[in-house]
């Protein structure tokens, strides 16, 4: 974040003062950007502040730990990086903040790791209200709080008005992968069930309605939430899971396909096993949409052997976060790198790669 300077590093005294000082201007101007006062200011009240950890407070360029540390946890490291251009900023039952923290933690979480440290970048369009960005700042600490990881270092940028949409979101993530654990779409094997947690398409739709473009009202909200306590659940009833991952973005039909692709199979799932919400369901039929396309926040796809499909299937319903899981389908031998839903008329159909975008800016 750029939030040190080389006086600072040296005085502690002058950093603690550097803490008390706030904001005074009501909006975000280009002199927040700038590299001096006003954006030291600025990250120090809001970010620095708020954030606040061992690691974040050394005010260096840089965040360093202690690799001894983190072998301790695993054998391998888990990076991953996201951006998030979210709109509306805040929606029912999240927030652009909250949703970078969980997404790049659900991101380290499906390969097995267990997420340590994140980054947080801004891109901050002039004229932004500061009482939005503290806003965020906060919702962004209390997701990393709840999902027992420290934003220990990030940037600060500032562009001029019109050249963004208020405010845009980087983050990494850094995670420990625990030893016996191997999750990759490449184990997938013929006979393998297909799990997921929950209800699908929360997230696309609760968006959808908060943009308010349409005449429509809803009580859904957002599904976005950490999902490395359940995946924990998960692991500890069965560690041999065979592939995992969250379906965001092109939803359910993307991440089949991509597993489809990956382990060169084919896959068959059930329409009347997967658990979707009628409101979900209302919304999409006036609007045309297909809820298996649309995005998700704290849901997860998982590939097992089926001698352990109910066991898994058990660990997630005891789980809050997997109180609906259900098994949708199964892994078959062919068509290979297909998909096919069986749907409630007894019919099948492909399912295909989700084409263009039903949905932008979703995340």
């Amino acid at each position: 974040m750029h939030i040190s300077s080389n006086n600072s590093r040296q005085n502690p005294l002058l950093k603690k003062t550097h803490r008390r000082r706030k904001v005074e201007d009501t909006n975000i101007t280009l002199a927040h950007g700038s590299g001096g006062k006003a954006m030291r200011d600025l990250i120090d009240d809001i970010f620095v502040s708020t954030f606040d950890n061992p690691i974040l407070s050394q005010l260096e360029d840089q965040a360093s730990f202690n690799l001894a540390t983190l072998a301790k946890q695993g054998d391998r490291l888990a990076f991953t990086t996201d951006s998030y251009v979210v709109d509306p900023l805040f929606f029912p039952g999240s927030d652009i903040g909250e949703l970078a923290v969980n997404g790049t933690v659900n991101d380290l979480v499906v390969s097995g790791a267990k997420p340590i440290y994140l980054s947080c970048s801004v891109i901050l369009e002039e004229g932004l209200p500061v009482e939005t960005l503290r806003r965020v700042a906060k919702s962004m600490q209390a997701a990393a709080k709840k999902a027992g990881v420290q934003i220990v270092t990030g940037d600060t940028k500032v562009v001029h008005r019109g050249a963004a949409d208020k405010l845009f979101i980087n983050t990494a993530g850094i995670g420990v992968i625990l030893p016996g654990v191997d999750i990759s779409a490449h184990h997938i094997q013929p006979g393998d069930a297909i799990i997921i947690n929950g209800e699908l398409g929360n997230h696309g739709t609760a968006i959808l309605i908060a943009r308010g473009e349409l005449a429509l009202e809803s009580n859904i909200e957002s599904d976005c939430q950490p999902l490395n306590s359940l995946v924990e659940t998960i692991l500890n009833a069965c560690p041999k899971i065979h592939a995992m991952r969250d379906a965001t973005r092109g939803g359910l039909a993307t991440v089949l396909n991509e597993f489809a692709l990956s382990s060169d199979v084919g896959i068959r799932i059930d329409e009347q096993s997967i658990p979707i919400r009628e409101e979900v369901k209302g919304v999409c039929e006036i609007l045309g949409l297909d809820p298996l396309y649309l995005a998700n926040e704290g849901k997860l796809v998982v590939v097992v052997g089926r001698e352990n499909a109910e066991t898994v299937l058990s660990a997630m319903k005891s789980h809050p976060d997997g109180k609906d899981a259900s098994i949708i389908g199964e892994v078959t031998v062919s068509p290979p790198g297909v998909v096919l839903l069986k749907t409630a008329f007894g019919t099948e159909r492909i399912l295909d790669m989700l084409v263009g975008d039903q949905l932008p800016r979703i995340c």
